[in-house]
């Protein structure tokens, strides 16, 4: 079996523009800053990272999927996944980490809980293993962190 050295970190639609889409919010740090942080992290829990963005649901789900296969075969621990505004809408995510028993931590960069209403149900945290909001992005590096522990449990 091969051993496991992999952690997924998924991003859902709009996060491609994280530095230049209201920073008061999500702050000023990029997409590569925050696949920078990952692979910090990752390396330093001796993981491997693979880090995607998409803004298609579709692509999402085929990720999940391949992470979901790879932790069947021992590959990787599983994934960090920020949804985006996918969180509140689908279902089909949900039903992707669910039918693959991906072990899941969501991870938020705002505190969705003092937004909009519509921001505060989440089809993705009853399937998680945890979820981590609010703490900007940050949070992705504790959600790699909280895998890695879990996994060795």
């Amino acid at each position: 079996m091969i051993p496991v050295t992999g952690v997924y970190v998924l991003n859902g639609p709009n996060l491609n523009l994280l530095g230049t889409r209201r920073p008061e919010v999500y702050g000023t740090m990029t997409l590569p800053d925050v696949e920078e942080l990952c692979r910090e992290e990752a390396t330093r829990l001796g993981l491997d990272l693979i880090f995607h963005q998409s803004n298609h649901e579709g692509r999402l789900i085929d990720w999940i999927h391949e992470a979901g296969a790879r932790v069947k075969a021992g590959e990787v621990i599983g994934a960090v996944f920020n949804p985006g505004a996918y969180t509140h809408t689908s279902i089909a995510l949900h039903d992707a980490i669910e039918g693959t028993e991906l072990p899941v931590v969501e991870v938020h960069i705002s505190n969705v809980h003092r937004r909009e209403s519509f921001r505060h149900h989440s089809y993705i945290s009853p399937v998680a293993r945890g979820t981590i909001v609010g703490l900007g992005t940050d949070g992705y590096r504790l959600a790699i962190d909280a895998l890695h522990r879990m996994s060795l449990t």
